[in-house]
């Protein structure tokens, strides 16, 4: 069966910045920020980024590149004769399902919320009401599944058109807008009268912070939000490489996408603390600054159902765009693995996914008296628990020695596959750095995780 290409380059590189542009980059990225130094820890936060997230965000794609699959067959291609590494599909595979078995829970919240805003339903409310509001909805399990499912539905429907037709053309549109309406929401936010309080903070580097909170912490702060904010170690990011032609190398690919990955996040940080500081709001971080905090200052702006509005359809576009991506991963696990058509892999996972969600969609009501991970968490914790501090990090590691170590695929092969066509290549004298250094820091990366969410 002949494997569909990208119809463009812009296509690949704007659906595999819509794969890593996630919820974290919004909700997560410009508190940490605010938190440990503003433009201090974004200068830092950079710098991991390169160091980091490049590197295997290129080895992701030159393994799906070379091995023409998805993840469940991409190891079974590359390995040497006897060699186990394709044990690794069932993880990857389960980190995908795992990923979307949250998502699509949150995806669902902010449609709602769309319509909501778009109806005015949170005029004339005060900021006691509008929080009750979120917590009223935790308690509705019925409208949670019947917009998980509608965020299920159209993003599979989306699938079900095709590569280049469906995933292709749509997600290329939904991330132009997403990027010129967050334009148009940050210009809004700095023009706000007393907006440039929050500015300085997010943008002005404060030293003084970063001692405050002791440089190390803000260097594991900066690391773990470099690497997570990318979503490597899934082969979310490898299937889009078996979808790139060679005319390309990666290397300058993976750039790009991490280019317009930060944009994202930077925007982001424009579009809340000058709204929060003009209002005199705490910027929140998790779903507290997007459910309560944000529809607070919507309320009190003029024209506010407009702009919350936009802001809501942004992030519409970003679960959106990864539920898509990850789906198209999904779908050809089962076309890879079964050679069934594209249709019977969207109907089949459809209902899967479906079925799977509930329990993330039950975790705040029926089953909140399950507290997996300690007082005061859900069932969204412990899966999110699973992907980000487990399957993220040690997939990372599976992909990086399998590049760089002889009994994998190898350095030589790994290297040919990201050079092949024009663009940056990937150098030579980083082969010790990213054999035996990276490896130890992708290490440290999940020990830490565990260190901060048991022992903190």
């Amino acid at each position: 069966m002949q494997r569909e290409k990208f119809g463009s380059r812009l296509g690949f590189i704007l659906i595999s910045a819509g794969c890593a542009i996630g919820l974290g980059n919004v909700w997560r990225f410009p508190y940490i920020t605010g938190q440990y130094g503003g433009a201090a820890f974004v200068l830092i936060y950079l710098v991991f980024l390169l160091i980091l997230g490049l590197p295997i965000m290129v080895m992701e794609f030159s393994v799906g590149r070379a091995s023409q699959s998805s993840v469940a067959l991409s190891f079974d291609r590359l390995e040497p004769l006897g060699t186990k590494w394709h044990w690794y599909k069932w993880f990857g595979m389960a980190g995908n399902y795992l990923l979307m078995m949250f998502y699509t829970t949150i995806g669902g919240w902010l449609l709602l919320y769309l319509v909501k805003m778009a109806a005015g339903t949170f005029e004339g409310m005060d900021s006691v009401a509008i929080s009750d509001e979120f917590g009223k909805l935790m308690g509705q399990p019925v409208i949670m599944t019947v917009f998980m499912i509608i965020v299920v539905a159209l993003c599979f429907g989306i699938c079900c058109m095709g590569f280049q037709k469906g995933v292709e053309k749509i997600t290329k549109v939904m991330m132009v807008l997403l990027l010129a309406l967050m334009i148009i929401l940050a210009v809004r936010s700095v023009t706000l009268p007393g907006a440039g309080a929050g500015l300085s903070f997010y943008l002005l580097p404060d030293f003084g912070k970063v001692k405050d909170a002791g440089l190390m912490e803000v260097v594991f702060a900066a690391m773990g939000q470099s690497f997570f904010t990318l979503s490597l170690g899934i082969g979310a990011m490898a299937i889009f490489g078996s979808y790139i032609d060679k005319k390309r190398s990666l290397t300058g690919e993976a750039i790009c996408v991490t280019v317009l990955d930060t944009c994202v996040a930077l925007i982001s940080g424009l579009i809340i603390f000058p709204a929060c500081f003009a209002f005199g709001v705490n910027p929140d971080s998790g779903p507290n600054l997007i459910f309560i905090t944000l529809p607070n200052i919507f309320n009190v702006m003029s024209g506010g159902r407009i702009w919350g509005s936009i802001f809501f359809l942004c992030m519409f576009f970003a679960s959106a765009s990864t539920i898509i991506a990850v789906f198209e991963n999904i779908i050809c696990f089962a076309m890879d693995l079964t050679g069934c058509s594209r249709k019977k892999a969207v109907a089949v996972n459809l209902v899967a996914i479906i079925v799977l969600s509930i329990p993330c969609v039950l975790g705040y009501n029926v089953l909140s008296g399950f507290a997996p991970l300690g007082e005061g968490t859900a069932i969204l914790d412990l899966e999110d628990f699973i992907v980000s501090n487990n399957l993220l990090p040690l997939g990372s590691l599976v992909y990086l020695l399998f590049c760089t170590c002889r009994y994998g695929w190898g350095w030589k092969n790994f290297r040919a596959e990201a050079n092949a066509g024009e663009g940056i290549k990937f150098p030579k004298w980083t082969r010790i750095y990213v054999s035996y250094i990276l490896p130890l820091i992708v290490l440290f990366i999940f020990i830490q995780g565990y260190w901060s969410k048991f022992a903190g």
